[in-house]
């Protein structure tokens, strides 16, 4: 699943101010999703990615096509920019990697407000389908979740070597290290990943579509009978930013009883492109009569089986995939940005209303 890191000289003369918005417009998307592997967040990703285009700008007249293509070259910059903000910061976690499974679903929804949650990624358009593979396979949500387990820098000797294809050799004087340290980093960080499940070598399961719809049918109706159909035995169930997950059927059900006896039955959803696997969004019943932003639900799916959902109840997640607060002919306030029902969950009434 690797890329080649790119010739030198793809720009044949040092970048003038005028002609840097040409020459890094192309590499703007990998970029941002480069930063979003590092960082496991889409917002800090976005900000990274910013800092990542000043730095370029400021040394465009610095740049020598002889050294390095226009992309490696961002790319290096980038990725000091990720190992700096980095420094001494937490790992983005999911439930699962925070706390021991729960065992009752009927349990009080309290938010973890001070955890640094992993976050979605808004999937772009591919420009080729050998693009469309690297991108499924290297920002699916356990792949990024398994690469924050990884110290900085060995999350980036992972990403150089294995996602880019980047040489040993050049990701040895990126680091300022050996290439003896750049091949034990990572295998270190291989290893690590191994035993995580966090491996991005897998192909998309061609029944994932199929799953995706039936389920996304059945949420809407509230059909209780299909969903767990759809399930996995050992199914996991977690939903950010509540530090609480459960695994298996029987408590994924109750859980979801629990969800529409509160919410009620008429819900929306609709499919959303995110890290390259099966997802969707969900509008909720407000309480007047209306439907209102809920969460993005990404899936995992095996063997025409879902074996993990993980549920972003953020509806300020919904502006970076193109979503409305409140879907087309769906009644209530619109969403101007003042109205006060659209911020996003802070307490445990707001988690189930």
């Amino acid at each position: 699943m690797t890329r080649s890191a790119g010739a030198p000289a793809d720009h044949p003369v040092p970048l003038s101010r005028d002609g840097f918005e040409t020459a890094t417009a192309p590499y703007r998307a990998e970029l941002l999703r480069h930063c979003y592997r590092m960082s496991g967040s889409l917002h800090d990703a976005e900000d990274l990615l910013q800092e990542t285009l000043l730095r370029a700008w400021r040394a465009g007249d610095r740049y020598d096509p002889a050294q390095a293509s226009v992309r490696t070259w961002l790319y290096r910059i980038a990725t000091n920019v990720c190992l700096t903000a980095l420094a001494g910061a937490g790992r983005r976690v999911l439930p699962s990697g925070l706390v021991p499974a729960g065992d009752d679903p009927d349990a009080a929804l309290a938010v973890g407000t001070e955890v640094p949650w992993l976050t979605p990624l808004p999937d772009g358009a591919p420009a080729d389908p050998a693009d469309l593979a690297v991108r499924r396979e290297s920002v699916r949500l356990a792949f990024v979740a398994a690469l924050q387990l990884l110290p900085a820098r060995q999350r980036a000797v992972l990403l150089l070597r294995d996602v880019l294809g980047w040489p040993a050799a050049d990701v040895a004087g990126l680091l300022e290290v050996s290439v003896p340290a750049v091949t034990s980093a990572l295998q270190r960080a291989r290893a690590r990943l191994r035993s995580a499940g966090g491996t991005p070598v897998r192909h998309p399961d061609p029944a994932e579509r199929a799953v995706l719809e039936r389920y996304v049918d059945a949420f809407q109706r509230a059909d209780l009978a299909t969903l767990v159909g759809l399930l996995h035995r050992d199914v996991v169930l977690e939903m950010p930013p509540v530090p609480l997950w459960f695994r298996g059927v029987e408590h994924y059900r109750r859980f979801l009883a629990r969800v529409f006896r509160m919410r009620g039955t008429s819900w929306r959803a609709a499919p959303v492109a995110a890290n390259g696997q099966p997802a969707f969004a969900t509008w909720a019943p407000d309480g007047g009569g209306g439907l209102l932003a809920h969460s993005l639900q990404l899936l995992e799916v095996r063997d025409g089986r879902v074996t993990r959902t993980v549920v972003f109840a953020d509806p300020t997640l919904f502006p970076a995939f193109g979503l409305p607060q409140r879907p087309a002919g769906a009644s209530g306030p619109p969403a101007d940005g003042r109205d006060r029902s659209t911020r996003a969950p802070t307490d445990r009434a707001a988690i189930d209303r």
